[in-house]
Parts: C-alpha cells; structure tokens; sequence
C-alpha cells in the first residue's frame, strides 16, 4: 500500500491542516503498518504555476515534444504518477481567501490530464482515476455550507476529483479555527473521531 500526503498550508507549525493530515497518515499506517508513505510539501518544495511548457508536458503525448518540453515531462509526470500510484492520498486544504492555496490549486492542474484521468465522450466526461481513497484535511476561519456562495474551497475540491473519478471521498474538517485555540482544540478532537471511523 502507498499513502501520498499533500500539505499545502502556509502557516508552518500552526496550521491545523497539517495537524490533520499527520493524524490521518498515524491512523492509516496503524491500519497498514507496511504501508509506504510519500510526502510533498507544496510550501518547501512548490510546483510553479503550469505555462506553455509545463501544459504541453502534462497534456500532450511525449512523443510529440519539443525539446524544452522534453526536459520538463519527466518532472512534471512524476507528480501525476505519485497520485496514481497511491493508494490513499491525504490533501491538507486550507480555506485560503474562500478557496485553496495557490500551491495546491497547482498540484491539481498537474491530476486533470485528459486520457489519463478523465475522457468526453458523447455521454459526457468519464473520470478515470477511480480506485483510490482521498481525504480531504480541511481548516476553514468561520462555518461556511457547501451551498453557501462564499464557499469555493471543499466544493472545488469535491468537483474537481468527483471530475477524474474518484468516488471514495472524504472530508475531515475544523471549522472556527479564527475563534481561538478554545474552538481549534474542540474542532480537532471532533475530526479524530472522524478519522478513526475511516
């Protein structure tokens, strides 16, 4: 079994979603003691912003490439090959201004590969990257619903891999971490009996 952990939070040892996602790899290595464990840290070690170069890697055949794409394909195929060899992948997301960091939005733009992780067809898009676990790590400042227009962050999150496929899903989430430690600390003790249940 491979577990991939996403971190993405800018905010060092305060930040409640890397709290979450260091519980969530605990509970599945507890699960899975041989487990392998692959860690990308979106801060320490960011992906840039996709350009012409870095799409044409991700998204078009390597036979096809030029030279400079050449040289960037096999980097950023790595980041798509990690995912799809995991078998759980734990996202840390914060709510970063009503969304997500930009450091996870780019990791993102790397899993939307057409072909590989989705297909049109007449009957409309096909995910294609099924056959895993993602749990969502997630800290937001107030309480937002889902439906609520401010809310772009767990909705997104839930389109975009709902788009490539994945239908085992999951959220585990503190809300209020903007009202102090007080709420933080209730907050992460309501998401550990969530994980345990995973």
């Amino acid at each position: 079994m491979q577990i991939l952990r996403i971190d993405s939070a800018t905010t060092g040892e305060q930040s409640v979603t890397r709290k979450l996602t260091q519980k969530l790899v605990d509970h599945f290595r507890q699960q899975n003691p041989d487990a392998t464990v692959i860690e990308r840290d979106l801060v320490a070690d960011p992906l840039s912003h996709i350009d012409g170069i870095t799409t044409a890697a991700i998204r078009t055949p390597p036979e096809t490439h030029e030279e400079a794409v050449a040289e960037a394909y096999p980097e950023q195929r790595a980041v798509l090959d990690e995912f799809l060899a995991s078998d759980v992948v734990i996202v840390g997301a914060p709510m970063y201004n009503f969304s997500i960091p930009s450091q996870l939005k780019a990791w993102l733009d790397r899993l939307g590969v057409p072909g590989v992780t989705f297909k049109y067809s007449e009957a409309g898009p096909e995910g294609l990257a099924g056959g895993r676990k993602v749990v969502v790590a997630s800290a937001r400042g107030g309480t937002y619903d889902n439906d609520q227009i401010a809310e772009n962050q767990e909705s997104l999150l839930q389109t975009f891999f709902g788009f490539i496929g994945v239908d085992d899903l999951h959220f585990v989430r503190v809300e209020k971490t903007g009202f102090g430690p007080d709420a933080i600390a209730a907050g992460l003790k309501a998401a550990e009996e969530k994980i345990a249940g995973l």
